[in-house]
């Protein structure tokens, strides 16, 4: 049974100054990835995706790196598109990211539509297992919003605030059968 275990990059260095796909994994969020390594199912891992931004990257090339495995990035496997606001501070991130959720079906201050977030890393996902190997378990480092989505799709559920990934900086894991795509679990941190 081939397991997809969909990793979120943990904490990132917050600049106002730089585009947000251009942030950086923090000395903690590498620190949480090289934590990562220690877990035995790491060692099942025989093919890594990643998306595009560099937090993304860093935080795949300590897995990659680890396991001896090129990494196919994927475009598709990007956060929601937030552009039209660029950085917001946390408070009214919350606020737009609530109605993002609450209003799948809208643009909500010019951000990609959930919905079509959803579909884009729904197909960017099932490209990722199209290309694996049939021997081996997949990894896909990706972000928190669009692995919300991407939940809920599994899981059958409309799109909701309340699938998003726990805690604060990211860092966190599902797994799913890739036969099946039955969750085998929800979220859970990195560590856990």
């Amino acid at each position: 049974m081939t397991i997809v275990h969909f990793i979120t990059h943990p904490e990132v260095t917050i600049d106002p100054a730089i585009p947000v796909p251009d942030w950086r994994l923090s000395n903690r969020g590498l620190d949480r990835m090289r934590r990562l390594l220690d877990h035995p199912w790491v060692e099942a891992i025989a093919a890594v995706f990643s998306s595009a931004e560099r937090k993304a990257g860093d935080a795949v090339a300590i897995l990659a790196g680890h396991r001896g495995l090129p990494v196919t990035v994927i475009d598709g496997l990007g956060e929601n598109d937030r552009f039209a606001t660029g950085y917001l501070p946390r408070a009214e991130f919350e606020v737009v990211a609530d109605a993002f959720f609450a209003r799948p079906q809208e643009s909500v201050r010019g951000w990609e539509r959930a919905i079509d977030a959803q579909a884009r890393i729904v197909t960017a996902v099932e490209r990722a297992i199209a290309l694996a190997p049939s021997e081996g378990d997949v990894a896909i480092l990706s972000h928190g919003g669009v692995g919300a989505l991407l939940l809920c799709h599994l899981s059958g559920v409309p799109i909701i605030r309340a699938a998003d990934q726990p805690g604060e900086g990211g860092g966190n894991v599902f797994t799913f059968e890739a036969a099946t795509r039955r969750l085998l679990s929800g979220w859970r941190r990195m560590e856990a």
